[in-house]
C-alpha cells in the first residue's frame, strides 16, 4: 500500500528530525512525506531542508499563518496545504505531528490491518509519554479512539468524510462521521508511538473555551456536553475545565455558531454516544 504523510510542523526544531529518521526508519517506508513549515521562527525549515536533500520522498512546504495555537484550524489548515502538494496515488493518507518517534514497524503494522479488515477506514497507535524516566500511556481518550498526532485514514474512508474540518475537534467528527458512513476505527495496542511534546503544551489560552465550542458543533446537546466534559474534567484532573467547555457550549449557542455536521449526522453521532455510555454503565 501506499503510504502518504504529511507533517504540520510549527518551531519543531527540538523534535522534527527524531519523527522524520523514525519515519525513514521503518520497515515499510513511506512514498511521500511532506512538512508544512508552519511560520516557524527557529531552525525547523533547516532540519527538514537536511532530510529533503538525502531523502527523494521528503519535501518541504512553508506557509505563514497566526503564531497562535488555536487547537484545530492552525494544523488542520497546515494539513490541507500539504495536502495540495501530493498527487491522488495513495492508498493511505496520514497526519502525523512533528513531535513523536514511531515504532519501526508502525507503517507495516498499519497496512496489515488495512488489508486484513476491508471496512476499516482508520488505524492507529497510541501516544506515549515519559514520566519519571518511563514511558506511559497519554491517557486523554478511550482507547478506542486515534489520537490526532497520528492518524491514518483509508483513500476510500477520506473521501467519504470529505477530509479533515478547520476546528477543534476535528479528530473526533472525523471518526464519527467516517462511523457515520459504515468505517471501522481501528487501533492496535502493540504501536507505542512516543510523544515528545504533551497535548496542549503550546496552545493559546484563548483556546479555553474550543471544546466546549467543538461539543456544540457536533450536535451533543447539553447533557451529552456535560457527561463528556465531565469525563474530560476528570482524566485532566482540572475541575475549571469542565466549567469551561460548559461556558465554551453555551457560548457558541448564544452567538449561533455554525454546526459541523448536519441534522442527520448530528442524530446518528447523538445515537452512537449514547450506546457508548449506556454500555459502560451495564
Amino acid at each position: 500500500m501506499n503510504f502518504y504523510i504529511v507533517i504540520p510542523a510549527h518551531n519543531e526544531e527540538a523534535f522534527i528530525s527524531k519523527t522524520l529518521q523514525s519515519l525513514i526508519d521503518q520497515t515499510l517506508q513511506p512514498k511521500k512525506i511532506i512538512v508544512v513549515n508552519d511560520n516557524s521562527t527557529d531552525n525547523t525549515q533547516t532540519i527538514i531542508e537536511s532530510f529533503s536533500e538525502n531523502y527523494q520522498f521528503i519535501k518541504s512546504v512553508s506557509i505563514n499563518s497566526s503564531a497562535v495555537n488555536i487547537p484545530g484550524s492552525k494544523v488542520i489548515n497546515a494539513f490541507k496545504s500539504g495536502l495540495k502538494e501530493l498527487d491522488n496515488e495513495y492508498d493511505v493518507i496520514c497526519k502525523f505531528d512533528a513531535d513523536l518517534i514511531f515504532p519501526s514497524n508502525y507503517l507495516e503494522t498499519l497496512q496489515s490491518i488495512f488489508k486484513k479488515n476491508s471496512n476499516c477506514g482508520m488505524a492507529g497507535g497510541f501516544c506515549y509519554i515519559e514520566k519519571n524516566d518511563q514511558w506511559v500511556l497519554e491517557n486523554l481518550t478511550n482507547k478506542d479512539h486515534i489520537r490526532g498526532a497520528l492518524k491514518a485514514y483509508r483513500k476510500e474512508c477520506f473521501n467519504d468524510i470529505k477530509g479533515l474540518k478547520s476546528a477543534m475537534g476535528w479528530d473526533t467528527v472525523d471518526e464519527l462521521i467516517a462511523q457515520y458512513h459504515g468505517w471501522k476505527i481501528y487501533t492496535d495496542e502493540s504501536l507505542i508511538v512516543k510523544h515528545l511534546k504533551p497535548t496542549g503544551k503550546a496552545y493559546s489560552n484563548k483556546a479555553k473555551y474550543k471544546q466546549g465550542e467543538a461539543f456544540y458543533k457536533l450536535r451533543y446537546g447539553i447533557v451529552l456536553t456535560k457527561i463528556a466534559s465531565l469525563k474530560l474534567a476528570f482524566k485532566k484532573r482540572n475541575f475549571f475545565f469542565y466549567v469551561f467547555c460548559v461556558i465554551g457550549f453555551i457560548k457558541a449557542f448564544l452567538n449561533q455558531t455554525p454546526f459541523l455536521v448536519n441534522k442527520k449526522e448530528g442524530k446518528f453521532i447523538r445515537k452512537l454516544r449514547w450506546k457508548n455510555i449506556l454500555k459502560k454503565i451495564f
